[in-house]
């Protein structure tokens, strides 16, 4: 049976941190991460101490809370149980800070998320889409409906755009607590969008008007749609009229998304991608299919056995010439025996290859993108390594990424070809 119980309980022994600073209260099933990120660098910007607090973490677990953009102090101690004390450790850390306002990304669902004992002055809901079905439920209307509990009377709702089912459930809790609501296509949004050297180029606006000519170093049309909402997140915690217009510019020029599309080697070109259902790899194939415009798209993929595979397969398999599957480190990950099998099936067996380790995989994508560059023409060969945070996060410590923010223009990924 779900409770926060424990959590509240713990908390209430630690004085209630949670209620020392407001709260920016981000959950949905794709672009939490990255809509977090980009709402405290605004906030940031705005000269503002901000707590960020995340999950899950590509490689330490110091990078689900920071304050100021900086991981936990290592020196902190953490012995106890994961999710509850992890949370509990970010809400007191943030009020021994102390912050002036914590940006704080749900784990799993809302309503009995450990994360929930807060309450959000802003809550944000991004994108919906079926995943951990076992817990949530297995339709939109139940995944929305426990996303849903993050809006509270006295917040201010700011919704991205969801489909019918979701936005109807989500409509619903918002006119039961009695709060305004911001809604994607109605109260802010994109304008446009282009590419450009590193990333892309923006207009965004919301209820403040216009925000021109924005540069946003991330690539893909959903982070164009996440960083409208964490403008719009942060336009409602502010309520204070619009933003200025050169700060929020700088924000968006400083806005990172580590494992969300990062070039991390430019010889061949890999791209590392944390897309761990269906939707995101949809939008991420989109995205690579846009931005690089490679010739020939090796992909590495490891994803854990208890996610839509196949769904996954599906949305990979247009966009991808060869596969190679393998594993990660975490005891969920997919044996690569059975992936290959899966794959198979969705590929056809002459475009499948397995490898049992990551690092095994990386090689063997490295020789088939090799050998694809080789007199093929304009458009070069590229990799993605996909199918779970893990997977990105390990692939970015084997290829020396971690810490490491690397950068291509959609050009000089192609390998000099138009996107």
């Amino acid at each position: 049976m779900p409770t926060l119980d424990r959590i509240a309980a713990l908390a209430t022994l630690l004085g209630d941190p949670q209620r020392a600073y407001p709260v920016i209260h981000i959950t949905g099933t794709n672009g939490k991460t990255s809509t977090a990120r980009m709402a405290e660098t605004l906030l940031r910007a705005r000269g503002l101490r901000t707590g960020l607090y995340t999950s899950p973490h590509l490689s330490s677990l110091r990078e689900r809370i920071c304050i100021d953009g900086e991981p936990l102090d290592g020196q902190r101690p953490l012995r106890l149980s994961f999710f509850e004390m992890l949370t509990a450790m970010a809400f007191a850390a943030f009020a021994d800070a102390p912050v002036d306002v914590a940006v704080i990304e749900v784990g799993l669902g809302g309503t009995w998320d450990a994360t929930n004992i807060a309450d959000g002055q802003v809550a944000v809901v991004t994108p919906i889409a079926l995943d951990h079905t076992a817990y949530l439920g297995d339709t939109v209307e139940a995944i929305a409906t426990e996303k849903a509990g993050i809006i509270k009377p006295g917040a201010v709702a700011v919704l991205a755009r969801q489909p019918e089912a979701a936005a109807r459930v989500l409509a619903r809790r918002a006119a039961e607590v009695s709060v305004p609501v911001r809604r994607e296509g109605a109260d802010f949004g994109v304008t446009s969008r282009e590419l450009a050297v590193g990333g892309q180029r923006l207009e965004v606006w919301g209820r403040g008007g216009s925000y021109p000519d924005l540069l946003l170093p991330l690539f893909g049309a959903y982070q164009a749609h996440n960083a409208a909402c964490a403008l719009a997140a942060v336009d409602a915690f502010a309520g204070t009229g619009p933003l200025d217009g050169d700060l929020v510019r700088r924000a968006f020029a400083a806005m990172t998304a580590p494992g969300r599309l990062e070039v991390v080697r430019r010889s061949p070109v890999v791209i590392v991608d944390s897309a761990h259902n269906p939707a995101g790899m949809a939008v991420s194939v989109d995205a690579v299919t846009e931005a690089f415009g490679f010739g020939t798209l090796v992909a590495v993929l490891a994803v854990s056995a208890d996610k839509d595979v196949t769904g996954m397969l599906e949305q990979l398999e247009p966009a991808a010439a060869r596969l190679v599957v393998t594993r990660n480190s975490a005891s969920r990950s997919m044996d690569p025996r059975e992936l290959r099998r899966l794959a198979a099936g969705v590929f056809g067996p002459d475009r499948v290859v397995a490898a049992p380790r990551l690092d095994d995989a990386v090689d063997v994508a490295t020789t088939l993108a090799d050998e694809a560059s080789d007199g093929r023409g304009p458009g070069g060969a590229g990799i993605l390594i996909t199918g779970s945070t893990t997977t990105a996060g390990e692939a970015r410590l084997l290829l020396g990424a971690a810490g490491v923010l690397a950068a291509a223009a959609p050009d000089e990924a192609s390998g000099g070809a138009s996107p």
